[in-house]
């Protein structure tokens, strides 16, 4: 096997450093390889923007939610890290300072909320210091709930450890099946590399919202086409996927998606208009969950 083999997406290795992650030992060609283990890191209050290169300016080719874990590869002499997005394996670089050395906490709650703040105190009037999303994980920490105005505020602890309080409300049970969550993000603003309601991309936004249904499904259109059942005649839930592009269908024709032509999450009809005839055009297949 040579390292042209190895999708760089998932699998680190630096030809020109010789450097890899251990996990490769064997599989790259040539003498002189460096086998690196990996250290346990966690995003911060705030989305980890994961870059495709070393260096500012460099395209987002994906996001960690705030407090989702992390795996350290190696660091470079320029201040920047070679990271791993436990949940789906993907790669990526930050600056060295950004992730954070320990969990918010023991035991983590993922947010269900499509946004929402932290604050300083139990009020709305209070500052605020940090910025979730559905997805986004968050500790518990000792401290009673408190009401307020018919408002129950949670204690919580953020990814760098900041003490906060939260709405009870961004942990509420999420209604309805995959499309249901999908349809909520409608509006939503297009950011390529984006995972959150803040902003996403295509493979983002169904990434998300399998997720949030106990389905791990991985980081990119292509991947996720391979890691589903192929299907001939679409339903409520599958996906449609296109030359770098994937969506979440409503029925046999329309179609949820994050795109970079209305610059939105929006709905769209296959074969009808412009954009539905020109994806219908398109269509690759449809992928289903298995079993």
């Amino acid at each position: 096997m040579t390292d042209l083999a190895l999708d760089p997406r998932i699998h680190a290795f630096d030809s020109a450093a010789r450097v890899a992650e251990s996990a490769l030992r064997g599989q790259l060609p040539g003498e002189g390889w460096r086998y690196l283990g990996t250290r346990p890191l966690w995003a911060g209050p705030g989305r980890l923007s994961l870059l495709g290169a070393p260096e500012d300016g460099a395209e987002q080719v994906t996001e960690a939610l705030p407090g989702e874990a992390l795996a350290l590869l190696w660091e470079n002499r320029e201040g920047w890290a070679r990271v791993r997005t436990v949940h789906d394996g993907y790669l990526g670089w930050v600056r060295v300072l950004e992730p954070q050395p320990q969990p918010p906490a023991a035991e983590l709650h993922p947010v269900t909320a499509l946004r929402a703040h932290a604050y300083a105190g139990p009020s709305i009037r209070q500052p605020l210091v940090g910025e979730l999303a559905l997805g986004a994980q968050v500790g518990t920490r000792p401290g009673e709930v408190v009401e307020e105005q018919g408002r129950r505020w949670v204690p919580v602890t953020l990814g760098d450890g900041v003490e906060a309080w939260v709405q009870a409300a961004v942990f509420s049970p999420i209604p309805g099946d995959v499309a249901d969550l999908a349809l909520r993000f409608l509006d939503a603003p297009y950011v390529w590399g984006g995972r959150s309601a803040w902003g996403l991309d295509c493979s983002g936004l169904t990434q998300v919202v399998y997720a949030a249904h106990g389905r791990a499904l991985p980081r990119d259109a292509d991947q996720q086409q391979a890691a589903l059942q192929a299907v001939e005649a679409p339903v409520r839930g599958d996906l449609a996927f296109f030359p770098g592009h994937v969506g979440l269908m409503l029925d046999e024709r329309r179609m949820v998606h994050a795109n970079a032509t209305h610059m939105r999450v929006s709905i769209e009809t296959l074969g009808e208009g412009e954009y539905g005839t020109r994806l219908q055009e398109s269509l690759e297949g449809f992928g289903r969950w298995p079993g």
